[in-house]
C-alpha cells in the first residue's frame, strides 16, 4: 500500500475496513470508484449517507425500517400470533425471499456469546418476552443458527418462554452444522419451516 498516493489509499483502507473485504477486492473496487463520473460518485456518497442517517430499527420487533415500525409489522395480512426470532436483520431478509412464512419476525441483534462478552441482556431478548407476555402469540419459532452461539441462545430462549405457555419450535436442519443461515437457499429454508419441531 506504501506504492498508492494518499488519496487512493485512503480509499483503499475504507473499502478493506469492510466485513469480508480482502486487499485485492479493496483495491478493484477503489479502481473502480475512480472510472465513475463524479455525479456517480455523488450518488455513492449520498446513498451511503442516507442508509446512515435513515435506517433506524423497528420499535416493535428490531428489523431494519425508515419509520417507527417495519414494513412486515405494519402489513395487517401477517398472522400475529406467530414470531420468528432471528438474529439478524439479514436472515429477514433471506426468509422473506421464500414467501413461505407469513407471520411476524423478532430479531435479537446477534447470539449470547459470552466469550465477546454478549449475555442475554445484550440482546433484545427482554423485549421479545414482553411481546409475548401481551398475549395472542400462539408460537415462538427460534431461527438462531446451529453452531454452539446459536444453540445457546436457543436454550436461554426455551427456558424463558416456556413458563408462558407458548408453543416454542425451532428450525429443522437441513441446514449444515455450522453454517449461517443468510447463505441458506429457498428450498432449504423452506424445508426448515416445515419441519420445525417443538423444543422440549
Amino acid at each position: 500500500m506504501a506504492d498508492y498516493i494518499l488519496p487512493l489509499q485512503r480509499l483503499v483502507e475504507q473499502f478493506r475496513s469492510l466485513p469480508g473485504i480482502g486487499g485485492k477486492t479493496a483495491q478493484r473496487l477503489a479502481f473502480a470508484i475512480l472510472d465513475f463520473t463524479e455525479e456517480q460518485v455523488q450518488y455513492f456518497a449520498d446513498a451511503l449517507l442516507d442508509a446512515k442517517h435513515n435506517i433506524r430499527e423497528c420499535s416493535r420487533c428490531h428489523n431494519l425500517c425508515e419509520g417507527e415500525l417495519c414494513p412486515i409489522c405494519e402489513d395487517d395480512s401477517r398472522d400475529t400470533g406467530i414470531i420468528c426470532a432471528v438474529e439478524d436483520a439479514r436472515q429477514v431478509i433471506s426468509f422473506e425471499r421464500i414467501r413461505e412464512y407469513r407471520g411476524l419476525y423478532h430479531v435479537l441483534g446477534g447470539s449470547i456469546s459470552p466469550l465477546d462478552g454478549r449475555g442475554p441482556e445484550q440482546l433484545h431478548i427482554a423485549d421479545l418476552i414482553e411481546r409475548v407476555e401481551k398475549g395472542g402469540v400462539r408460537e415462538v419459532i427460534i431461527a438462531t443458527g446451529s453452531d454452539v452461539e446459536g444453540e445457546t441462545t436457543a436454550m436461554y430462549l426455551t427456558r424463558q418462554l416456556r413458563p408462558l405457555g407458548v408453543r416454542t419450535s425451532r428450525l429443522a436442519y437441513g441446514i449444515p452444522v455450522g453454517s449461517d443461515l443468510e447463505y441458506a437457499d429457498a428450498q432449504t429454508l423452506t424445508r426448515a419451516f416445515e419441519g420445525r419441531r417443538e423444543v422440549d
